[in-house]
C-alpha cells in the first residue's frame, strides 16, 4: 500500500460518499412496493435469498449515519430517493428529515432521483414512465429545493437496462436482449425531462450519474477489436453521445421507437456537469459460443461480444479487476472525444468489495484510485468531485448480503456500525485536504 501523502486536489473539490435508498434504507412496510421488492420475493433471484425489507435500517437510523458523515469530514453526501417512498403517504417527510439533519452537521445534500427502484405498476418499455418520472420529480424539487442544490437525475441506466432488462439478473427480470433498447431510451428522455423539471423549479447544478469503463480489446485480431468496438457503443456510448453530443451512435437511432429526433432535443437539455461511476475496465473479444461468466453474472453465447479476463490485475472479492490507471485512461478519453461538449466531471460512485474491519485492500484500492484521478485533474480533465461507494455496508441487489462495499461495517442482526480501517484513512486524507 502507497504510504506517500494524497497529493492536493484544487480548492473547491467535493469530497462525498454515496447510498441509494432501496440498498439501506429498509422500512418497506412504510413505502409502496418497487420493481425490486417484487424481483427479490421470487426464489432464486437473490443469491443468499435475502430482501431489502430492513437492510441497513437507515430510515430509523438515518441520524446515526449523517452522524458518521460528519465525523469522516465530508463535503457531500450522495443518497438516493426513492420513487415508491414518495407516493406514500408522508414520504417525502422523511427526506425532509435527512436534508435538514444534512444541513445542520455541514453536509451537502446530492440527491439521485432515481437508482433503480421504480414502483410496481411502472415499466420502463412505456414511454410515459418518462412523464411520470418528470412529474415525480417536480414534487421532489418543490419539496426540498430550498436546501438541495446539486441534483443528480438518474444513476446507471446502463446496468438498469442491461442487466434488469437485457440479461434479466437484476429487476425486473426480463431477459430481453437487444430489444431492450428502448428501455435505454425511455430512461434518457426522463432524464431530460427531468432537467427540464428541476430547471423550472430553479434548481442550477444538475448532473447524471452514469456508469463508464474502458473497453479493451482481446486482441488485435479483426473480430476482438468489432467486438470490443460494439460493446463500448452499448455501454458507454449509448448512453454518453445522446447527453453530451445530441445523437445516438450510428446505427442505433433507427432502432429507438418514437419520434428520436425530437426526443433527443429533451435528452440533450444541458447538465452542468456529467457524473461517471467507475469500477473496471472490460476487456472484450469475438463471441466465444458459450455461457460466460462476468463478475458472477451469466451472459448468453448469442451476445455479439464475450468479455474476457483481464490478466495480471488482481480482483476485489466480487472479482472485479482492480485498474486504478484506468480512471485516468477513461477520463483522458472522454476529455479527447467530447471536448468543449463535456461539463465538469464529477466521479459519483468509485469503490469495491472487500471483507473485513481492517480492510487495507480497500484502502489501496481507493488510495490508488484517487492518485489516477489526480493524474487526470493534472492532464487537463476538469473534474470536480469524486464519491466514494459506499458509505455503508449494505444490500448489494442480487448479491444480497454477500458483499461489502462499505467504508462502515453493517451487523446485520444487531445493525451496529462500526467503522473500519478505510473509513479511518479516508477521514485523514479529507483532513490534509483542507
Amino acid at each position: 500500500m502507497a504510504t506517500n501523502p494524497i497529493p492536493q486536489f484544487p480548492a473547491g473539490f467535493l469530497w462525498g460518499v454515496s447510498t441509494s435508498a432501496h440498498q439501506i434504507e429498509g422500512a418497506a412496510e412504510m413505502r409502496e412496493p418497487s420493481v425490486w421488492d417484487a424481483f427479490t420475493a421470487e426464489p432464486g433471484r437473490v443469491k443468499d435469498g435475502s430482501t431489502a425489507a430492513v437492510a441497513c435500517d437507515h430510515y430509523h437510523r438515518y441520524r446515526e449515519d449523517v452522524a458518521l458523515l460528519a465525523d469522516l469530514g465530508v463535503d457531500a453526501y450522495r443518497f438516493s430517493i426513492s420513487w415508491p417512498r414518495v407516493r406514500s403517504p408522508e414520504g417525502l417527510d422523511f427526506y425532509d428529515r435527512l436534508v435538514d439533519e444534512l444541513c445542520a452537521a455541514g453536509v451537502r445534500p446530492v440527491p439521485t432521483l432515481f437508482h433503480w427502484d421504480l414502483p410496481v405498476g411502472l415499466d420502463w418499455l412505456e414511454r410515459d414512465t418518462a412523464s411520470r418520472f418528470a412529474e415525480y420529480v417536480a414534487v421532489v424539487a418543490e419539496r426540498l429545493g430550498d436546501r438541495v442544490g446539486k441534483w443528480i437525475t438518474l444513476n446507471e441506466p446502463a446496468e438498469h437496462t442491461l442487466l434488469g432488462h437485457a440479461l434479466g439478473v437484476h429487476a425486473p427480470g426480463r431477459q430481453l436482449l437487444l430489444d431492450a433498447l428502448p428501455v435505454a431510451h425511455h430512461q434518457l428522455l426522463a432524464h431530460g425531462l427531468a432537467v427540464r423539471a428541476l430547471r423550472a423549479a430553479g434548481a442550477t447544478d444538475i448532473g447524471i450519474a452514469n456508469s463508464h469503463g474502458p473497453t479493451w480489446p482481446a486482441s488485435r485480431e479483426s473480430a476482438d477489436v468489432e467486438a470490443a468496438d460494439f460493446y463500448d457503443v452499448l455501454l458507454n456510448r449509448l448512453f454518453a453521445d445522446p447527453l453530451l453530443l445530441g445523437e445516438y451512435p450510428s446505427g442505433i437511432g433507427e432502432l429507438m421507437p418514437g419520434d428520436v429526433a425530437s426526443d433527443l432535443k429533451v435528452i440533450a437539455e444541458p447538465v452542468d456537469w456529467y457524473g461517471i461511476n467507475y469500477y473496471a475496465p472490460t476487456r472484450v473479444g469475438a463471441p466465444e459460443g458459450t455461457e460466460i461468466d462476468f463478475g458472477g453474472i451469466r451472459m448468453p453465447a448469442e451476445l455479439p461480444f464475450s468479455v474476457r479476463e483481464i490478466e495480471g490485475a488482481p480482483v476485489t472479492d466480487f472479482g472485479w479487476p482492480v485498474v486504478p490507471e484506468g480512471l485516468t485512461e477513461l477520463l483522458t478519453g472522454f476529455r479527447d472525444r467530447y471536448g468543449e461538449r463535456l461539463p465538469p466531471v464529477v466521479i459519483t460512485e468509485n469503490g469495491c468489495s472487500y471483507e473485513g474491519l481492517d480492510d487495507q485492500e480497500r484502502i489501496a484500492y481507493l488510495d490508488g484510485h484517487v492518485r489516477a484521478l489526480h493524474a487526470a485533474l493534472t492532464a487537463g480533465v476538469d473534474v470536480r468531485g469524486y464519491f466514494v461507494w459506499s458509505l455503508l455496508d449494505n444490500f448489494e441487489w442480487a448479491e444480497g448480503y454477500a458483499r461489502r462495499f462499505g467504508l462502515v461495517h453493517v451487523d446485520y442482526e444487531t445493525l451496529r456500525r462500526t467503522p473500519k480501517a478505510s473509513y479511518r484513512w479516508f477521514r485523514d486524507v479529507l483532513r490534509a485536504q483542507r
